[in-house]
């Protein structure tokens, strides 16, 4: 089966002074830089491949799109091959995400279905020094102000931000606050599978702020909804390595699995929507060097540290803003805190999108001149 579709829609300054005392290999580390800018659009093919091994009765899988038309990211069109005995494109409207949907029927020993998606993206970022008046859709702020399942306002998670934001006069004075304090506080757990589940009361009641991408950034995020500030996480993937070196903000095109990463954006009133991703600091102190940076006044930290408040590289597609999302089609009745990983069921229930040995998937991409 293959069917062809086109859808067109639309800080504080942490500096490495100490470098300068620091001899041989950490000289060199501080000589490293990270300062994405607006630039050129660049075109990926982007292929995701899934193999269901459990094939109990009817199948259905569910796989992400990208889906954010923005100035950072432009989606040229899908195309899509398989076995399934229907493919098309559904949406969870209360969510606005649109997604891919294959149904195989109990004959189809061996659900197969490769989707390849054109789409261009660019680094962004935002220039502090001029301010203006941006505007944006009040029901589109709203949506960024609310909570969510694992994302609640009140309690805890208010007490931590007003706490968190003591003495803020502005948004952007809270934003930065939060920014700060998340990479004080949270660590990155390697353990955690996939990106964790963003479960922010847990974390907060229990003090253990360690996790992944969508644990830390959803602190973030729940932190500055509760003072006012419209924020929201975006879903998506690593495409290729980063242009700055930095092993742990890229990716190896060639196998993309792991890769899935999200990141986060606030509302300022004066800059409109703005690139966070406090997240990935934590991944650089942890992982980039051989030890645990626990500072990130560090040379190697710091670069990032300051790049990722109001910043970000174009080598990630954004798949979708969505939480509590609804799988049209599925028979089981939970939502899914994040739709981020490919989604299937069958006669047993959901899949584990966790679990190689019965959900296989591989992605890839390829640049395209």
């Amino acid at each position: 089966m293959s069917m062809l579709m086109n859808l067109n829609r639309r800080t504080v300054l942490i500096t490495g002074a100490c470098a300068a005392v620091l001899p041989g290999a950490a000289r060199a580390q501080a000589e490293r830089r990270f300062s994405p800018q607006v630039g050129d659009w660049r075109t990926f093919e982007l292929s995701l491949s899934v193999a269901v091994a459990d094939h109990q009765g009817t199948t259905r899988v569910w796989l992400p799109l990208p889906d954010v038309e923005t100035d950072f990211q432009r989606t040229l069109g899908h195309s899509w091959t398989g076995n399934a005995g229907q493919a098309r494109v559904v949406a969870d409207a209360a969510r606005d995400t649109r997604m891919l949907y294959a149904e195989f029927p109990a004959e189809v020993k061996a659900p197969a279905l490769t989707v390849t998606t054109r789409v261009q993206t660019r680094s962004r970022a935002v220039d502090w020094s001029k301010p203006g008046r941006a505007s944006e859709d009040p029901e589109v702020l709203r949506a960024a102000l609310v909570p969510t399942e694992l994302l609640p306002l009140d309690g805890i998670v208010h007490q931590t931000a007003v706490a968190v934001t003591a003495g803020a006069r502005t948004d952007q004075d809270k934003v930065r606050a939060i920014y700060h304090w998340v990479v004080a506080k949270a660590h990155r757990e390697p353990k955690v599978r996939g990106c964790g589940m963003g479960d922010i009361k847990s974390m907060l009641e229990t003090g253990n702020l360690g996790g992944k991408c969508a644990d830390l950034n959803a602190i973030f995020v729940g932190l500055c909804r509760s003072v006012g500030v419209p924020a929201r996480d975006l879903y998506g993937l690593r495409l290729v390595p980063s242009a700055f070196g930095y092993r742990e903000l890229g990716a190896n095109p060639a196998g993309l699995k792991g890769a899935q990463h999200c990141r986060a954006e606030v509302f300022l009133k004066q800059y409109g929507w703005v690139a966070m991703d406090p997240a990935d600091v934590l991944k650089v102190m942890r992982q980039e060097t051989p030890e645990w940076i626990k500072d990130p006044a560090h040379p190697v930290a710091a670069p990032v540290m300051k790049g990722l408040f109001g910043s970000w590289e174009g080598n990630w597609v954004a798949y979708n803003r969505a939480h509590d999302l609804h799988l049209p089609g599925s028979s089981a009745k939970a939502s899914l805190p994040f739709l981020m990983y490919p989604q299937g069921e069958n006669r047993s229930g959901r899949f584990d999108e966790l679990a190689p040995d019965s959900f296989k998937y591989t992605i890839s991409a390829k640049e395209i001149a």
